[in-house]
C-alpha cells in the first residue's frame, strides 16, 4: 500500500512539474489557461505548442532516459556512486556524438547509434579496467573517473581541431534544453520506450543480482550475460539522452537514490519510481533554470552539477 501511495505521489509531482514547466517563462501563461485549452489565445496557443511543449516532454524524456540508466548501473556494477556522467559513459557517448557532429554538421539518424557505441566501449573499458578477481565499488568509481578524464581529453581536442565548429558544441558539452523542439523529441522517444520497456523486463534479474554473483549463479542465473545486455540498456538510455540535451550529469546518481529512499530496493518497484522522479526532477529544473535568473537562461546542466557535487561527495563518504 505504501509503495502505491508513493508511485502516486510520484505521478502527481511529474505531471505538476509538466504544467509549471508549460506555465512560466518570458510569458506567464495561467495554468487554467493550459488545462483549458480553449482558453488560449493565438500567441499562448503558439508559445506551448512550438516551444515550451516539445521542451518540457524532451526535459522529461531525458530525466527518465538518466535516472534508469543510473539506477541500473548502481545495481550491474554493484556500485552505489554509478552514474552515467560520473564513471564516464556519457562521456564515452558525448565523444562519439560531438565526432560525428563535427565531422559531418547534420549528423541526424547517425548521432544516436554512434554515442551508443560509444557509451558501450566506454562501460567495458571501466569493466576491464576495474576488474581484479572480481567487480569492487571503489575500483569501478576509480576507473571510471579516469576513463571519464580521458575521454574528455578527447572531446576538448576534437573541438580544438574542428575550432571553426565549435559553438554548438560547447553549448551541448554543458547540457541544456535552450531551443529543444519536435524533432529531438522524435529523436528520443523511440529510445525511451525501448529503453523503458527493456529496463522492467529485467527487474527480477536485477534483484537476483543484489543478493551476490555467487548466489546468483546458484539460483541459475547467467550473471555476466545479465551484466552485459542491463549495461547495454544502461548504455542505449544514457546516449539517446546524451545526443538530445549534451552532457548532462548527476540526473543517475541523485534520482535514484532519492527513489530508493522512498520505495525500497525491489527493482520492480524501484524503477517506475526512478524513472517518474526522474521526469519531475529534470522538467523542474529546468523550469527553474530559466525563469530565476531570466532574462539570462541557466542551462540546466549547470544547475545539475551544483546539486549533484555535493550529493555524489555525501554518498563518497558515507560508502568510504
Amino acid at each position: 500500500m505504501k509503495k502505491i501511495f508513493v508511485l502516486s505521489t510520484l505521478i502527481i509531482f511529474a505531471a505538476g512539474a509538466f504544467v509549471v514547466s508549460l506555465s512560466f517563462g518570458s510569458v506567464d501563461i495561467p495554468a487554467m489557461n493550459i488545462l483549458n485549452g480553449a482558453a488560449l489565445n493565438p500567441t499562448e496557443r503558439q508559445i506551448i505548442d512550438n516551444i515550451r511543449l516539445p521542451r518540457t516532454i524532451v526535459a522529461m524524456l531525458v530525466g527518465i532516459n538518466l535516472a534508469l540508466s543510473g539506477a541500473i548501473l548502481q545495481a550491474v556494477m554493484k556500485n552505489p556512486l554509478a552514474d552515467p556522467h560520473i564513471i564516464g559513459i556519457s562521456s564515452g557517448a558525448g565523444l562519439f556524438g560531438i565526432f560525428v557532429m563535427l565531422v559531418k554538421g547534420d549528423a541526424g539518424t547517425l548521432l544516436t547509434p554512434a554515442a551508443f557505441v560509444g557509451a558501450m566501449l566506454a562501460a567495458v573499458l571501466i569493466y576491464v579496467l576495474a576488474w581484479k578477481h572480481g567487480i569492487r565499488p571503489i575500483r569501478v568509481i576509480l576507473a571510471g573517473v579516469a576513463v571519464s578524464a580521458f575521454l574528455g581529453a578527447g572531446i576538448s581536442a576534437m573541438l580544438i581541431f574542428y575550432s571553426d565548429r565549435v559553438h554548438g558544441a560547447l553549448l551541448w558539452m554543458v547540457g541544456g534544453l535552450s531551443a529543444r523542439s519536435w524533432n529531438h523529441v522524435a529523436i528520443i522517444l523511440p529510445y525511451t520506450i525501448v529503453g523503458t520497456i527493456l529496463a522492467m523486463l529485467g527487474t527480477k534479474h536485477l534483484n537476483v543480482l543484489q543478493l551476490g554473483d555467487e548466489v546468483a549463479k546458484g539460483l541459475g542465473q547467467r550473471v555476466d550475460l545479465v551484466r552485459t545486455l542491463m549495461t547495454a540498456v544502461a548504455a542505449l538510455l544514457a546516449a539517446s539522452a546524451v545526443c538530445v540535451v549534451g552532457l548532462l550529469g548527476f540526473v543517475g546518481l541523485i534520482v535514484p537514490h532519492s527513489a530508493r529512499m522512498l520505495i525500497g530496493s525491489d527493482h520492480r518497484w524501484l524503477l517506475p519510481a526512478t524513472a517518474l522522479l526522474g521526469a519531475a526532477v529534470v522538467t523542474a529544473s529546468d523550469t527553474f533554470a530559466r525563469t530565476v535568473f531570466a532574462p539570462t537562461e541557466l542551462p540546466v546542466g549547470i544547475l545539475m552539477a551544483i546539486l549533484g557535487a555535493p550529493f555524489f561527495l555525501y554518498l563518497l563518504r558515507r560508502e568510504l
